[in-house]
C-alpha cells in the first residue's frame, strides 16, 4: 500500500405555487400567493388503514445468511439511521464500540440479498431495514429484518423509465423513515408513503405528472426529508417551486419555494443557523445555458431567505454533494465539473458573504465531513485514483492530501493476477472517532485522518465491483453495504450486504 501525504498552502400554471398553506374554512389547502385560487393540483387518496397483525420474517430467493451478529456491548450507544447520510444528514455517526482491526478478512458478514438496479442506501430504525431497487419493470421496496435480513414485506410499483446517461434504472433517493412511516420517491418522479410496520400504501403522487417535469440527467436522485409535520422535496419546477413541503401524513402541498431552478442531484437538509433552522437545496439541472445554486429557506413556509448561484457551466453536469453546514454560520457547497467548492458566511438577519471560493477541489457525488474543526473528503477519479484530503475551513486551503493505493492479487479467468487498486471516487463516514471509507470498487477501509495527512487502520476487499458510490450505512453496530454492479472477478450478482461491526467485549 502507498501512502503519499502532500502539505498544501413565462410562468407556468404550477408556477404560482410557492408561498405558504392558508387553511381555509373547511380545512382545505389553499397556497397562498398573488392569485389564491390555485390549489394543490392532485391531492392524493390517502388510505385508512385497519389495524393487521404484522407479517412475521420468512427466507426468500437470493437471501443468504451468514454469522450471526455479536451481541452490542452494555455501553455501546447506537442511533438509527433513517435516511440520506444519517439522523443529521452531516455522514456522522454516534455508534460507539465498533470493532476497527478485523484484517484482510475484512468484518464477519451477517447476510446478503441478491438485488436489482438502483444507487439508493438502505434506511435503518431499529430491526427494520428498508431498501429500494428495480428487478425488471418493477421498483420492489424491501423490508428486512435487520440482524438476519429476511423479509418482512415487499411493496411493488411499476417502472418504465430508461436514462439517457447511465443503463442502470433503478432507484437513487434514500428511503426517508419517520413516525412509522416510509416514504419512497421513485427515479421516474413517483413519491410513495408506505405504513413502515406492514409495506401498505398509505398515499402516493405523481409529482412528474403533475408538475410536468422534464426527466433530468439521472431521473429522481435527491433524497425526500421530514422536517416536523412536512416532508420536503426538491421538486424542481422552472419558474416555480422548486422545493415543496407536503404534510407528510396526508400528501398534500402546505408550501413551494423558490422560482429559479429545476432540481439537483443533491438531497436537501435542515440545520440550525443561529439557533433557528434553516432548509438549504441546491438546484440545477438540464437548462440552457445553465443555471443553478443554492436556496436557503425557512422550512416552516419557504420563504426564501436568500439564493446563490453554484453551478458548472457545462450543460452536462449534475450537483451531487449535499449542502454542509460548518458549526451554525457557515455553510459549504461543491460541486466537480470545474465548479469547484465555497463556504458562505450565514447572517441572522437571512443574508450571506461569500467567504472564499476555489475551484482546485470539487467533489461529483460525495458529502465532506466536518470533524473537529476541519473538513475531509475523498477527491479522487472513477476507479483509478483516490486521496483523502484535509482542508482549512476558515479559508480552503490544502492542508493534506493522502493518496491511498495498493496492490493485491485477484483470480481472472483462473489465474492470479497483480491489479493496482485505489480509493477511486469513494466516500466517507464518520463513527466512534475514525473514518469510515468505501472505495469506489468494493474497498472497506478504517482510517485515521488528521490535518497532517491520513493513516490507514484496516483495509479489506469486500467485493471488487464498480461503481461503489453508495454511501453506507451505520446503525446498532452493523453495517449495510451495496454492491452496485456484479463481481469483476467472479460470478456474485448485485448484492446490499450486511456485516458485523460490533466490538463487544473489546
Amino acid at each position: 500500500m502507498t501512502l503519499r501525504t502532500r502539505r498544501s498552502p413565462a410562468r407556468s400554471r404550477t408556477s404560482r405555487l410557492y408561498a405558504a398553506l392558508l387553511i381555509g374554512a373547511v380545512g382545505a389547502p389553499l397556497l397562498a400567493q398573488q392569485d389564491a385560487s390555485w390549489t394543490d393540483p392532485a391531492p392524493p387518496d390517502v388510505a385508512e388503514l385497519p389495524d393487521v397483525a404484522p407479517p412475521q420474517p420468512r427466507d426468500y430467493d437470493g437471501w443468504r445468511p451468514g454469522t450471526a451478529p455479536k451481541p452490542l456491548a452494555a455501553d455501546a450507544v447506537t442511533e438509527d439511521w433513517p435516511g440520506f447520510l444519517g439522523p443529521r444528514r452531516d455522514g456522522r455517526s454516534r455508534e460507539t464500540r465498533l470493532h476497527k482491526s478485523w484484517g484482510e478478512a475484512g468484518p464477519p458478514l451477517v447476510w446478503s440479498m441478491e438485488r436489482g438496479e438502483g444507487y439508493a442506501s438502505p434506511a435503518v430504525v431499529g430491526d427494520r431495514v428498508v431498501y429500494p431497487h428495480r428487478v425488471g419493470n418493477k421498483m420492489l421496496v424491501d423490508c428486512l429484518e435487520a440482524d438476519t435480513g429476511r423479509r418482512l414485506w415487499r411493496y411493488r410499483d411499476p417502472t418504465d423509465y430508461r436514462g439517457d446517461y447511465i443503463r442502470d434504472s433503478g432507484p437513487r433517493a434514500t428511503p426517508m423513515i419517520d413516525d412509522g412511516l416510509v416514504y419512497v420517491h421513485g427515479v421516474e418522479g413517483r413519491l410513495h408513503c408506505l405504513e413502515l410496520a406492514t409495506g401498505r400504501r398509505v398515499w402516493r403522487r405523481d409529482l412528474a405528472a403533475e408538475f410536468e417535469l422534464a426527466d433530468e440527467f439521472f431521473g429522481v436522485v435527491s433524497s425526500p426529508l421530514v422536517f416536523g409535520d412536512l416532508l420536503i422535496v426538491n421538486l424542481g419546477v422552472r419558474g416555480g417551486p422548486s422545493v415543496i413541503a407536503l404534510d407528510k401524513k396526508r400528501g398534500r402541498i402546505v408550501w413551494g419555494g423558490g422560482d429559479k431552478w429545476g432540481a439537483s442531484c443533491a438531497s436537501p437538509v435542515v440545520a440550525k443557523v443561529h439557533g433557528e433552522p434553516w432548509l438549504f437545496v441546491l438546484g440545477g439541472g438540464k437548462s440552457r445555458p445553465p443555471t443553478g445554486g443554492l436556496m436557503a429557506l425557512d422550512p416552516k413556509t419557504g420563504a426564501v431567505h436568500f439564493e446563490y448561484p453554484f453551478r458548472s457551466r457545462t450543460y452536462e453536469s449534475v450537483i451531487g454533494s449535499s449542502p454542509l453546514l460548518v458549526g451554525e454560520e457557515r455553510l459549504l457547497v461543491t460541486a466537480s465539473y470545474n465548479t469547484g467548492t465555497a463556504m458562505l458566511g450565514l447572517n441572522a438577519d437571512k443574508s450571506f458573504a461569500e467567504q472564499w471560493k476555489s475551484r482546485r477541489f470539487g467533489l461529483e457525488f460525495a458529502t465532506p465531513l466536518f470533524v473537529d474543526g476541519h473538513l475531509y473528503a475523498i477527491q479522487g477519479v472513477r476507479e483509478r485514483a483516490g486521496a483523502v484530503v484535509c482542508l482549512d475551513p476558515a479559508d480552503g486551503n490544502e492542508l493534506a492530501r493522502t493518496d491511498i493505493d495498493w496492490e493485491e492479487t485477484v483470480t481472472f479467468r483462473g489465474e492470479p493476477r497483480t491489479q493496482g487498486f485505489s480509493v477511486g471516487n469513494g466516500c466517507l463516514v464518520w463513527a466512534d472517532g475514525a473514518f469510515l471509507c468505501l472505495g469506489d470498487y468494493g474497498h472497506l477501509l478504517w482510517l485515521e485522518c488528521t490535518p497532517k495527512g491520513a493513516k490507514v487502520l484496516a483495509r479489506t476487499a469486500l467485493f471488487h465491483a464498480t461503481e461503489s458510490w453508495t454511501p453506507p450505512v451505520i446503525s446498532r453496530g452493523l453495517l449495510y453495504v451495496c454492491q452496485n454492479q456484479r463481481e469483476r472477478f467472479g460470478d456474485a450478482p448485485r448484492r446490499l450486504l450486511c456485516y458485523d461491526l460490533r466490538a463487544a467485549g473489546e
